[in-house]
């Protein structure tokens, strides 16, 4: 059997099943719902960023602002990209020998998931990084660090996921379909050489690399913060807008964290294992864990802003206090409604029997026999 025959019948797909139809249909209603759900939520994000710099200093919300905004509008772009190929996937079964039989839309597809893969990982780096900068170096960080410095560093960002992306292209190992035929990424089942187990490794430790700094420097950041606001008498006026960006950032990473840690860990280990079993692989399972990072990004910005938070612990110091709340005693506000009366007794009286009965828990129909009680009394006297 000559090698062309073998190509061949390795796109041959067996009869669909009703099982299979439904698992496809399952897939394609469950894409559908992460891509608007997606869009919406990083839309809402998106405008929540570009309203919210008009309430924020300026020094502190120029770089963190542009690297957010960044960071949405590529998790925005990877879902319009990445959702629109996965559906046009679907909507023709998956046959790509019909409609791809030069490969050039499972490269593109593989492209795609590694740029907006690893561009989300970068960004959410660089502003650990300009974070410390900010807090630890913070005359460094207003003199050194200018608007076209961020923008550079972007390009430089977006230019290194685009190359490591286009990198198996461009040395002719191209992506493959993986064995569930709905995505297409690096050759993981049959590495012929040492290139096909260095690009996924590669893409890997990139975003190892980057999740390890990220929680290197927002664990300083916290930690020069919380010194800093102990050690002053009184908070400075932009602690709060550096408090919420930590916050944010900190969410940021553990949801990168919880969302590509499996993702980037099974690519290590399928790497490094020899005896490798697509039909047992579960690397769309955490393919999909992966892709919720960019639908839970932009709820970071909309639920962790400064309005949000304050809500937050007002509602819970509320809720606090009402468990704790100690019996309740007679305030002179009681005797408001009563002021303009000249049979009233004196609120120094009445506050003195209170003060010494402020131990007492009474209802409310107690509260009002003890008062017509007082009232009477001083009548008499």
């Amino acid at each position: 059997m000559s090698a062309g025959e073998n190509a061949d019948l390795s796109w041959k797909e067996a009869p669909p099943t009703n099982i299979t139809c439904i698992a496809e249909s399952r897939s394609v209603t469950t894409s559908v719902i992460s891509m608007s759900v997606g869009i919406l939520s990083n839309s809402l994000a998106l405008f929540i960023l570009l309203k919210s710099p008009k309430r924020m200093p300026q020094k502190s919300r120029a770089p963190f602002s542009v690297f957010a905004t960044s960071l949405v509008a590529t998790d925005l772009l990877g879902h319009l990209v990445n959702g629109s190929v996965v559906i046009y996937v679907y909507s023709l079964r998956k046959q790509w020998e019909t409609f791809d039989p030069h490969g050039r839309v499972c490269n593109l597809f593989g492209a795609t998931l590694v740029f907006f893969g690893l561009s989300p990982l970068f960004l959410g780096s660089a502003m650990a990084i300009e974070r410390c900068i900010g807090i630890t170096k913070p005359f460094y960080h207003s003199t050194g660090l200018a608007f076209r410095h961020m923008n550079k560093l972007l390009s430089v960002i977006w230019l290194l996921a685009a190359l490591v992306a286009a990198l198996p292209v461009a040395l002719r190992r191209s992506y493959r379909v993986q064995s569930s035929r709905s995505w297409c990424f690096y050759n993981l089942d049959e590495p012929s050489d040492w290139l096909d187990v260095f690009l996924p490794l590669l893409f890997s430790l990139l975003g190892l690399l980057a999740l390890l700094f990220s929680i290197v420097c927002n664990t300083v950041t916290s930690c020069s913060l919380l010194l800093s606001t102990m050690h002053r008498k009184h908070h400075s006026r932009g602690t709060s807008y550096h408090v919420e960006m930590i916050c944010q950032l900190m969410a940021i990473m553990l949801v990168s964290c919880v969302c590509w840690g499996p993702l980037l860990t099974r690519i290590i280990f399928l790497t490094s294992k020899d005896d490798y079993d697509p039909a047992s692989d579960k690397l769309l399972f955490v393919l999909r864990i992966a892709t919720w990072n960019q639908i839970l990004d932009p709820w970071v910005y909309i639920l962790l802003r400064k309005a949000v938070l304050k809500k937050f612990f007002l509602m819970l110091q509320r809720c606090c206090r009402s468990k704790s709340q100690e019996p309740a005693c007679w305030r002179h506000s009681f005797l408001q409604s009563s002021s303009h009366s000249k049979l009233d007794p004196p609120a120094s009286l009445f506050d003195g029997l209170l003060v010494q009965n402020t131990n007492i828990s009474l209802t409310d129909d107690s509260k009002t026999e003890v008062f017509h009680m007082v009232l009477s009394v001083w009548k008499k006297g």
